[in-house]
């Protein structure tokens, strides 16, 4: 981690390190980070994310393994759409983090 960044820049770079087909949670990304408890934080900078078509902010689901409900870019159901171009089955909004997961 860069500690000269700031804190959402250090959130982008690790989303970017997410492979196409994989997912990590909220709380992965804010433990890599330094601080378990910023979980919302990591989603606070994925919603305002300014490249979402070069940060895959897609591939970043909550601790069940659940879909944002209110994802930022395209609408409720475009992150379960992006995810299932990357070949990850979605069901019930919902992905399964035993299969699809990345770990850093």
């Amino acid at each position: 981690m860069d500690f000269s960044k700031n804190y959402f820049e250090n959130v982008y770079d690790l989303v970017r390190k997410v492979p196409k087909g994989k997912v990590v949670t909220y709380g992965e990304i804010a433990r890599a980070l330094g601080n378990p408890r910023m979980a919302r934080q990591v989603g606070w900078a994925l919603h305002v994310n300014p490249k979402p078509l070069v940060i895959p902010c897609h591939r970043v689901v909550n601790r069940f393994g659940e879909l944002s409900h209110a994802f930022a870019f395209g609408g409720k159901n475009r992150q379960a759409e992006l995810l299932r171009e990357e070949g990850v089955v979605v069901l019930d909004g919902k992905v399964d983090l035993k299969k699809y997961h990345f770990e850093f």
